[in-house]
């Protein structure tokens, strides 16, 4: 996945990008994602666990910008309790920290507490994980429904299971 940028550039401009030729540079960004198969196979993966545990859960998986690749809920979980799964996965791969990190982030200011509740999307309960493959965020976990502790447990199990990390 990427975009390319089509600027001028130059020496008469401080960013570089104009000068007296008008030369023309193309910038390219390339950006990795975690596939669609992957994110099926970690749900696949998380469910199991779940089941092993007799924990009911919903999972998530989105890309690296935070946008559901994935998702699945155990029979007897609730609808809501899959959007919090994909809520955590979005916060998780937009903060590029787990929910569990970004919570104690955002209790030691009560202006970033105050934020917070300006933003939707954005959840602090545990439970969300980024996916960092090589050092690089590739997506976001997000697992819902049984205690927090369990749900970091079981995403931090099959993340490592699947050769993916939660931190750089």
């Amino acid at each position: 996945m990427g975009h390319a940028d089509l600027r001028l550039k130059g020496a008469s401009d401080p960013l570089g990008w104009i000068n007296s030729k008008y030369e023309v540079e193309i910038m390219i960004v390339t950006l990795t994602s975690i596939s669609p198969k992957a994110a099926r196979d970690i749900i696949g993966s998380a469910i199991e666990e779940a089941e092993a545990l007799e924990l009911f859960i919903a999972v998530v998986v989105t890309d690296f910008h935070g946008h559901a690749l994935a998702s699945a809920r155990m029979d007897g979980v609730s609808p809501t309790v899959l959007g919090f799964a994909e809520d955590k996965a979005y916060t998780a791969a937009n903060m590029k920290r787990s929910t569990e990190a970004f919570a104690e982030r955002m209790a030691s200011s009560d202006s970033l507490k105050m934020g917070l509740s300006t933003r939707p999307r954005l959840l602090v309960w545990g439970g969300g994980l980024p996916i960092f493959y090589e050092g690089q965020l590739v997506g976001g976990l997000g697992i819902s429904g049984a205690k927090d502790h369990e749900d970091i447990a079981i995403g931090k199990k099959i993340l490592a299971h699947h050769g993916f990390a939660w931190e750089k």
